[in-house]
């Protein structure tokens, strides 16, 4: 047996001397097991329980798999909650991939003993510690030298704080990936002195009830629960339990990944382990993933794939592993209706920006304002609400402009900013100086940025996240620099930024007894923009076939017509940037005075957007896109593109794309010289033709030198599609492009087309598969018998009905259900296996009734309308469809 005393970096106290400090193996060898692959080498898996000292007993699984022989370890641990399962299948793959891996339940939680220490330097430190010296006597794990085995560390959450103390503590952890973590837990739970009540009550029921901790975690939480204020013992006690205690001694490559939709690790607490560990000289790479704590995408498996090269570079020596950006962002562009996931493109950078990278500032106004807090801190403002995670949880609505905070009328002041010129994105953390008054001696508020839409009703908080700020000896005034949470999110031209300042938030501690708080701007909003990083050129799906200009149609119309113009109406000036504006459109059938195809049609289409011409057989959608393209002429009214009227021939049709009723290709040609003779025909100079990017996108590879005629109906679709983009145009018109294409390529249309529009073209498709059209469309024109139905933002027209459907964790009992139907501004509520189906009555709001909801305990997972676009589609129509 060896008794080694732990080397830790520093003395540790004599409790943690005194304990056992070898790893006794209980049952032999352990158990060991094969998990079979059908092509990847089989997982020898080995169970052991260790004793560590103290009877504390910690249950690990040992996994590797190939050939015989020496490999780096990994250390892998499990969120807090959770157990060695919750990672085995990570596990299983990193084994594969060439590693020795060891998972653990850490102390508390699987099967292992002990009290939960949330990650004492004296308890769960001092098992890692034990666990490398058993991974040193392994025959299967290489050695850098003596009882030092080449190993890394990875983990989420409460397994990504332990990988990075155990870097900060011993020495022979040589590169570490945490995920999802903190730095300084006392900052996380007590951010600038207001206790965060919520996750740290359900950080205690997850871990099983408060005398499942040790006894002075447990008497701490206690005495902060029920004062609502954390002392410096409280901050005390959780900052040795932090990285931040050691981090001037974490010096090993370090890969931080940090969740964006994160209200109990915010994205702060990563940009202060990036500037601790680099300060040291190690490496260090920075990822903000789409999800987090509060829900959204965790992207799972890109997140794996980078700690595998991080590891493949920093513990193989694998100078080839692409380890990634310094700097990598997830931004969302657009929404899978199928599954209610955003779509996912990254940013990267050279160099990590921090959070205060390419600052302007933005003006804001406002006179001096008072408001209250009110006794008991009741009713609370609504930000985040944690537990309610997951992918359809409350929290991904933020990322795809759906607002569900609330804040009170009389208990909040809000600042505004002009409408902004351009989009405007944030990246980072904005901050602003206020002036603060109180009639009580200390002030709590809670500071937040909302981005308002141009109707000014409609606002959205990014990530939902808020940030609290405590202000003690308030009652005489007192100047206060706010630095807001770190975002990253794009605002659009027209849209506001309206500071909020509240004084209740239902995640957090308020001052139970009533003051009223005093407040004023003395700056502006200073706001990160971090110019450096920048979206790269995705990679578009690999057969897909566009980047615009100018359909065979439409070129054909041109050339036939070109000689025949007539005079046009002179170019309105204030419609120059407006892509498409249609004014009480109509036309006739032939031979007929009174029976119309498309009659007294207005509708009005801006840039960035995709738009969805939607409508049953024979509601005119094809005439008006014919109308549109210059292929037939109005009887009445005007279309103007670019502020010019539309007419056959006109010179302003050169800057659309079409793609309607097929093109007409010569089949003994190749694919190539078809789009090169149909360029050459526009008269146009082959260097704006942009040939090889469209042909690089269409992905047709060697079907491109062949014949036409050899084609499949796909094929011939997606070259007519590339056919349409060539050029580049600023308006692109495609009439059911999807016909002849399969689910894939149908969904990597889908993502082109949400692209093309994002770098501030515009993209009007016609489509029968609404699914299709709700999750790539921004906005909506529904036509029936040849009139406008409605138009307006897709999740207007889905939205607009008054049912919601809240779904819960588990089924909602009868007298819960009453409760909620006898809330004001609801009519009923009725119990489904999902949740409860709530219709709202004309005075109720979304979230109003999430704040009640919250308030009778409802055990809510997510609230949407309980409507799809097939389902408003065809409430607008009638049914005539």
């Amino acid at each position: 047996m060896d008794l080694r005393l732990p080397r830790l970096r520093r003395p540790r106290p004599r409790r943690a001397l005194a304990a056992a400090a070898a790893v006794v193996v209980l049952a032999g060898a352990g158990t060991w097991t094969a998990v079979a692959s059908d092509d990847a080498p089989e997982v020898r898996r080995a169970d052991r329980v260790m004793a560590t000292g103290e009877g504390v007993r910690i249950d690990t699984s040992f996994f590797t798999a190939g050939p015989e022989g020496r490999r780096p370890a990994v250390l892998l641990g499990h969120g807090f909650g959770g157990s060695k399962e919750d990672v085995r299948a990570q596990a299983e793959d990193l084994a594969r991939d060439g590693y020795a891996v060891l998972t653990w339940s850490a102390r508390g939680f699987g099967r292992s003993t002990g009290k939960i220490g949330l990650n004492d330097p004296e308890g769960e430190v001092a098992d890692v510690y034990r666990l490398v010296d058993w991974l040193a006597a392994r025959p299967e794990v290489r050695l850098d030298k003596d009882g030092d085995p080449r190993v890394g560390m990875a983990g989420n959450s409460y397994g990504g704080a332990i990988a990075l103390l155990g870097a900060g503590y011993d020495d022979r952890i040589d590169a570490v990936a945490p995920a999802i973590t903190y730095f300084d837990l006392a900052e996380a739970l007590f951010p600038d002195g207001v206790f965060k009540k919520l996750w740290a009550g359900a950080f205690v029921t997850s871990g099983g009830g408060c005398a499942r901790f040790e006894p002075e975690l447990c008497a701490m939480y206690e005495r902060v629960a029920e004062s609502g204020v954390p002392d410096a013992r409280a901050r005390a006690l959780l900052e040795a339990r932090s990285p931040a205690a050691v981090a001037d001694r974490i010096d090993v490559p370090t890969l931080l990944m940090q969740g964006q939709t994160d209200s109990l690790f915010p994205l702060g607490q990563a940009d202060a382990a990036a500037r601790a560990i680099r300060a040291n000289g190690a490496p260090v790479g920075v990822d903000w993933l789409a999800g987090g704590h509060d829900g959204g995408d965790p992207e799972t498996g890109r997140l794996h794939e980078r700690v595998r090269a991080w590891f493949d570079r920093y513990l193989k020596g694998d100078e080839s592993a692409d380890t990634g950006p310094a700097f990598r962002v997830t931004r969302t562009g657009g929404v899978d209706s199928t599954d209610g996931r955003a779509q996912l493109r990254g940013a990267s950078a050279d160099a990590y920006p921090g959070l205060h990278s390419g600052t302007r500032t933005v003006e804001l106004t406002g006179r001096e304002q008072r408001f209250a807090n009110p006794a008991g801190a009741n009713p609370p403002a609504v930000s985040a609400l944690p537990g309610i995670g997951g992918s359809g949880g409350l929290s991904q609505l933020s990322s795809l402009g759906i607002g569900v905070s609330l804040d009170f009328p009389g208990q909040h002041a809000r600042f505004e900013s002009a409408p902004v010129t351009r989009d405007l994105r944030v990246t980072g953390s904005p901050a602003v100086t206020v002036r603060v008054r109180s009639t009580s001696d200390d002030a709590v508020l809670f500071a937040k940025v909302y981005d308002v839409g141009p109707d000014g009703r409609q606002q959205v908080l990014p990530s939902q996240l808020v940030t609290p700020v405590r202000v003690e000896g308030a009652r005489a005034g007192k100047d206060v620099e706010l630095t807001l949470p770190a975002v990253d999110h794009e605002v659009r031209k027209g849209h506001r930024l309206r500071l909020v300042l509240a004084s209740t938030d239902l995640a957090y501690a308020s001052p139970a007894a009533p003051a009223t708080y005093t407040v004023s701007l003395k700056s502006g909003l200073t706001v990160p923009t971090a110019p450096g990083v920048t979206t790269a050129a995705a990679p578009l799906p690999a057969w897909v076939v566009w980047l615009p200009v100018a359909g065979a149609v439409t070129a054909l119309a041109l050339l036939l017509t070109g000689r025949r113009r007539t005079a046009a109406p002179a170019p309105d000036p204030d419609l120059a940037d407006v892509p498409l504006q249609i004014t009480g459109l109509s036309k006739r059938y032939a031979r007929s005075a009174d029976r119309y195809a498309v009659r007294d049609l207005s509708f009005r289409v801006d840039k960035g957007q995709v738009l969805g011409l939607l409508g049953p057989n024979g509601a005119g959608k094809t005439t008006t896109l014919r109308m549109l393209m210059g292929l037939i002429k109005p009887d009445d009214g005007e279309i103007r593109v670019f502020g010019h009227a539309v007419r056959p021939g006109a010179p302003v049709l050169s800057r659309v794309g079409a793609f309607v009723e097929g093109a007409g290709f010569l089949p003994h040609l190749s694919g190539r010289e078809n789009l090169e003779l149909y360029w050459a025909a526009t008269g146009r100079p082959p260097e704006d033709a942009h040939l090889d990017e469209a042909l690089e996108i269409a992905g047709l590879g060697d079907a491109l030198a062949r014949a036409v005629r050899t084609y499949s109906q796909g094929m011939r679709q997606r070259l007519a599609i590339a056919q349409a983009m060539l050029g580049l145009p600023d308006l692109l018109i495609l009439d059911e492009p999807t016909n002849g294409l399969d689910p894939p390529q149908i969904r990597e249309m889908r993502e082109v087309m949400i692209r093309y529009a994002a770098a501030g073209r515009t993209v009007i498709v016609s489509s029968h598969l609404l699914a299709e059209v709700e999750q790539s469309c921004t906005h909506l024109v529904v036509m029936d018998r040849g009139r406008l139905v409605q138009a307006g933002p897709v999740h207007d027209i889905i939205g607009s009905g008054d049912t919601l459907l809240v779904g819960t964790v588990t089924p909602v009992e009868e007298p819960l259900a009453e409760k909620v139907a006898a809330l004001p501004g609801v009519e009923s509520a009725v119990r489904t296996d999902e949740g409860l189906l709530v219709r709202l009555g004309a005075d109720g709001t979304a979230p109003r009734l999430i704040a009640e909801l919250v308030r009778l305990e409802v055990p809510v997972t997510s609230v949407g309308p309980h409507r799809r676009l097939e389902d408003a589609f065809l409430t607008l129509i009638g049914g005539s469809a």
